[in-house]
């Protein structure tokens, strides 16, 4: 397909987005010729791609953590923009229902909404319409209930992001995801001038009702806990939409005649994480968020993953002042290789080993120059979402990255067996480091594979489109970097996907 399908208004809408055409073109060529699937060899597991930080390890780890928190080189990313629909598609299903599935059901949920910690907005929010919230639970009118829960008509929980959502019950003051994610930030970014950064992503439709909430509340926790926050909010940018087409693979038209465009998943955040002006980078979810109680593992083994990034690079940015200074022989050069291997899993192309000196320095040169990352990971529960795996790449090479299970073949049953046979799950607990042995920041959109997207279909308008996801933040954007996986506890990994998980004991108060 070629420009001369699009009408001038297309083009006009297509650069008021910030989109280049030729990448609409690169996008609808990819739908032509459908994702390419990785290949999967193997699991990381324990001893093949994951390491266990041993409690020997931790002292040290967690000083080389506060070092560097302390001369400020430490943010905190949260990507925020996430609606809770999901969260809340149980009840919302009962609410167009007009009914829950069972008695024992609504029982249930008459029982459990007194345990929520946004019960008691709730009953605000009634009482200012003259409703007695003890009185509709009395008499079971739980659909009443619901809509003060889901709808404008009340807290309009269906609509809010996550973050504004209330997760956890404390004396005085419930708190929502955004206030324990700034209350986290304090207990593991502060420098030593009391300064903690944080960066959230927002959707343009909340950023309003957002910053509101954090500019109420920042204060509070300022005096709580004596730090002072620098808090950056960014949206989504348009110029990251993917255009949508029909079953056909010709781009879609709404009933108005435009080209329709959607957001291109998480991985369009690649954009707002590479402009900040970071050096180590804390990425975590919403929704992952424990009250204070349970936060000292939390704490303990964030520091502890920031601590590993730090000792890792700085022996890489040692190497690669050597090898920028050309003093490095032969036996430093084999020596500098083992690290590669056994330190940062590197793998080397055919051929490698009979290559030249200088050719060989050249090649781990550039590899090690790259962002690096450090991901926690917890064992497999099940849980849907990635995990950690060695891959086969476009070189021979394999490295280790995080994969969806979207993005294998799902037609191949070996495929499927090696994806079935994965020990450990990634919680979305990355530390990355963004900058290189020159303190230069890295551009990170040369270290994605722009190729690595995903194509689904989605109902719309009584039919269908196909939708294209960007490579995702944690899978294909950061495909190029230096990788390494580190086992956490399964009790750093808390989220909320949906509304019953705010009644495990995880997050309730004792």
């Amino acid at each position: 397909m070629s420009l001369r399908f699009f009408s001038e208004e297309d083009l006009q809408a297509i650069a008021a987005k910030g989109i280049h055409s030729a990448e609409i073109l690169r996008q609808l060529e990819i739908f032509r010729r459908g994702a390419e699937p990785i290949k999967l060899i193997r699991p990381a597991r324990i001893g093949d791609g994951i390491v266990q930080v041993m409690s020997e390890e931790k002292d040290t780890l967690v000083s080389l953590h506060d070092q560097a928190a302390g001369r400020g080189r430490m943010l905190k990313f949260v990507p925020a923009s996430g609606a809770a629909s999901r969260m809340f598609k149980e009840w919302q299903s009962c609410s167009l229902r007009g009914r829950f599935d069972s008695d024992e059901s609504s029982v249930k949920f008459l029982q459990d909404i007194v345990k929520l910690a946004f019960y008691d907005d709730l009953k605000r929010i009634m009482a200012s319409d003259g409703k007695n919230i003890e009185d509709y639970i009395r008499d079971k009118r739980c659909l009443d209930i619901l809509e003060y829960i889901l709808t404008p008509r009340g807290l309009n929980y269906a609509w809010l992001p996550k973050a504004l959502l209330k997760f956890h019950i404390y004396p005085g003051h419930n708190r929502t995801a955004m206030e324990e994610h700034l209350v986290e930030a304090a207990f593991y970014v502060r420098d030593d001038r009391s300064i903690c950064k944080i960066h959230f992503t927002v959707s343009e439709e909340h950023e309003s009702q957002f910053k509101d909430l954090l500019y109420r509340v920042k204060s509070d926790y300022e005096n709580l806990f004596g730090v002072n926050y620098e808090v950056d909010v960014t949206i989504q940018l348009a110029s990251t939409d993917t255009i949508a087409t029909d079953r056909e693979g010709r781009p879609f038209r709404d009933r108005s005649g435009e080209i329709l465009f959607r957001p291109g998943g998480h991985g369009a955040l690649l954009q707002n994480l590479n402009v900040i002006d970071g050096d180590i980078i804390f990425l975590k979810n919403i929704d992952n968020v424990v009250p204070d109680r349970l936060k000292d593992i939390t704490v303990l083994y964030k520091k502890a993953l920031g601590g590993y990034l730090v000792g890792l690079q700085n022996e890489i940015f040692r190497i690669l002042n050597l090898l920028d200074g050309g003093r490095v022989d032969d036996a430093q050069l084999s020596q500098i290789i083992h690290f590669g291997q056994e330190r940062l899993f590197m793998s080397f192309p055919a051929g490698f080993r009979n290559s030249s000196a200088s050719t060989k320095r050249d090649y781990i040169f550039q590899k090690l120059n790259r962002p690096l990352r450090v991901c926690g990971m917890v064992k497999n529960e099940r849980e849907p979402g990635g995990g950690p795996f060695w891959i086969e790449e476009t070189d021979g090479t394999q490295s280790l990255q995080i994969v969806e299970q979207n993005q294998i073949d799902p037609h191949s049953e070996g495929q499927q067996d090696i994806w079935r046979a994965s020990t450990h799950f990634n919680p979305v607990d990355l530390v990355c480091g963004v900058r290189n042995y020159r303190g230069e920041k890295f551009d990170l959109n040369l270290y994605a594979n722009r190729n690595a997207v995903s194509i689904s279909t989605k109902p719309h308008e009584n039919g269908e489109i196909k939708a294209l996801e960007l490579p995702g933040l944690w899978n294909g954007s950061m495909a190029f970097w230096n990788t390494i996986f580190a086992e956490v506890p399964l009790e750093t990994f808390n989220p909320v996907k949906a509304v019953d998980d705010l009644l495990r004991k995880s997050h309730l108060p004792l």
